[in-house]
């Protein structure tokens, strides 16, 4: 059931919160063996519930999210519960405030029920780099469900919560949501505040929702957006809200085809032009546009996200935050302990971050990166004065067995080459489920001008219907 029928059933008082938040948990105890939750929230979840009866009993207003149950990614915080990162470097650490994110939605009524599991600091593309294990796909159990959302996105397709909160930094609410056949929206960097979400790479970081409907997705977001003075970089501009009542004409609507993402040698090329074709039979115009730059996405962004982790992390060190293991001399301490505490492929990234700004090598590497960073945005705003969406495959690829990439770090990153662009240039993009390949799910990518959710949301909503 989508969220805003939850809502709606509980503010007439047609339904109790508190029986939406058990179905919640014993559906989230059914499906223990996807390992999507790394904490539940019971007593929690089951205080808020009986809050939000009291309202509706006593005639108040209980919010336009009143009893939905949500889950949250395990690197945002959340006053008084845990807050690990994925990374046993945090075990036992506890938030002390909730971010500004979060608390927008549970001001409205949502009842968060747990912690949902994800790549150790955000830092991978198919949920297996947690601490606590990996994140299993729910349409294919042996599969992976892609991260580093991977948690969020399996609770949603599982049917456990109607929205989970992810975090954005190259795809990471995309490219999950594409492969578990779900909706992953990355709004406008700025659009909603980063306070109270743990930093990987603060100028791409992105807090986002994955939900099973684009209206979903929209109040989610709407309720979270806004200037926020613990977040300097929170856009100032409202956010317009579409109006997803009912899916809107396509007459005429422009959609760009850039010729380096479509390409009949990717195996999701077929369906997700059937889908494309389909919007043409129903009056959209399919443009070719050429977008060169594109080339340059993936290595200019794991340049500059793993230098910005590289510098974001360096706090992580056995005495001022993390798990520390002692030893004779303050530097073997700290070193033994962002050893044992960082796993492999934090450790890579932190390598090439810390290479990448190096002395004699950050003209190189670091600043070419940046430059390629601005073109991609100057290329991207220049291409929406002709068409007024883009489209691309979500990843290249369906959800792939576990296991079979975690040896090939390159091979890995390249699920994320098509969700990268706009994450460099600051552009909203949506994942929308748009076909199957061999029995799994795969997704469209829209990508809108900067500030304007609506446009991909208007065309979400034709593609979904609902």
């Amino acid at each position: 059931m989508d969220a805003v029928v939850i809502a709606g059933a509980v503010r007439m008082g047609n339904r109790r919160a508190i029986d939406v938040v058990n179905a919640a948990l014993r559906r989230a105890t059914a499906v223990d063996h996807l390992g999507a939750f790394i904490h539940l929230m019971p007593e929690h979840a089951r205080q808020r519930a009986m809050e939000i009866d009291s309202l509706v009993a006593s005639n108040r207003d209980p919010g336009r999210l009143a009893g939905v149950p949500i889950a949250i990614k395990d690197n945002i915080a959340h006053e008084g519960h845990p807050l690990m990162a994925g990374s046993r470097f945090l075990d036992g650490n506890t938030a002390t405030h909730t971010a500004t994110a979060l608390q927008r939605l549970e001001d409205q009524g949502a009842i968060v029920i747990g912690r949902t599991n994800m790549d150790e600091f955000g830092m991978g593309s198919s949920g297996e780099h947690s601490s606590w294990g990996p994140t299993r796909n729910p349409v294919d159990p042996a599969c992976v469900p892609g991260g580093s959302s991977s948690g969020s996105a399996a609770a949603v397709a599982a049917g456990v919560v109607p929205i989970a909160l992810g975090s954005d930094t190259g795809g990471s609410v995309r490219q999950p949501a594409s492969f578990c056949g779900v909706v992953g929206l990355k709004p406008t960097y700025g659009r909603i505040s980063r306070h109270g979400l743990v930093a990987f790479a603060s100028s791409l970081d992105q807090i986002g929702p994955l939900t099973r409907s684009i209206r979903d997705a929209a109040v989610a977001v709407s309720v979270m957006a806004g200037v926020d003075p613990l977040d300097s970089t929170s856009l100032q501009a409202r956010m317009v809200v579409p109006d997803v009542a009912s899916p809107p004409s396509l007459k005429r609507l422009r959609i760009g085809m850039p010729r380096q993402a479509w390409s009949d040698s990717i195996p999701v090329y077929e369906p997700l032009m059937k889908c494309l074709h389909e919007l043409k039979s129903r009056g959209a115009v399919l443009v070719p546009i050429d977008l060169p730059i594109l080339s340059a996405a993936l290595p200019a962004y794991y340049v500059l996200s793993s230098a910005e982790a590289a510098s974001n992390l360096a706090r992580y060190d056995g005495i001022r935050l993390g798990v520390r293991q002692t030893r004779a001399t303050l530097e073997d301490t700290i070193t033994a302990s962002r050893t044992q505490g960082f796993g492999p492929e934090v450790q890579r990234r932190l390598l090439l971050g810390t290479y990448a700004l190096s002395e004699g090598l950050s003209a190189q590497l670091y600043s070419r990166a940046t430059a390629a960073r601005t073109a991609m945005r100057e290329t991207l705003d220049r291409a929406f004065s002709t068409v007024d969406v883009i489209a691309t495959p979500t990843a290249p690829c369906g959800a792939f067995h576990l296991g079979t990439r975690i040896e090939d770090p390159a091979e890995m990153y390249t699920a994320d080459i098509f969700t990268i662009p706009p994450s460099l240039s600051g552009h909203p993009a949506l994942s929308v489920p748009a076909g199957m390949l061999h029995g799994k799910p795969i997704g469209l990518q829209l990508i809108g001008p900067r500030e304007d959710e609506a446009a991909i949301l208007n065309l979400g909503m034709v593609i979904t219907g609902r």
